[in-house]
């Protein structure tokens, strides 16, 4: 592993390989580089055999490939999918932050 992959990392936050990438989404390297390809994934490091991903990178990786798996859809209309579910999920954190700061005491 590079310095500069490791840089990037917030102590204490895990460091999976592609190959844990993977093993802990249950499907072949092949599709875990189509995710990458699709921009579901932003492995860190140059080379792919440098590459190292984030636990938020497995999370995303298995929410695409639920999509695609239970909706049937493909693998672009599966990254657009994963965008849309986590700016939703900022949106909704910024509408609780505004909703405490209006209806404090």
């Amino acid at each position: 592993m590079s310095a500069e992959s490791t840089d990037r990392y917030p102590s204490g936050d895990q460091r999976l390989s592609l190959a844990d990438i993977s093993h802990g989404c249950g499907v072949s390297v092949d599709s875990i580089l189509i995710l990458v390809g699709e921009g579901v994934l932003q492995p860190r490091g140059r080379r792919q055999r440098d590459w190292v991903f984030g636990a938020d990178d497995l999370a995303r990786a298995r929410c695409a490939l639920r999509i695609q798996h239970d909706l049937g859809v493909n693998s672009a209309g599966a990254a657009l999918a994963v965008e849309l579910i986590e700016e939703m999920q900022r949106l909704r954190e910024r509408v609780r932050v505004l909703e405490r700061l209006a209806f404090r005491g």
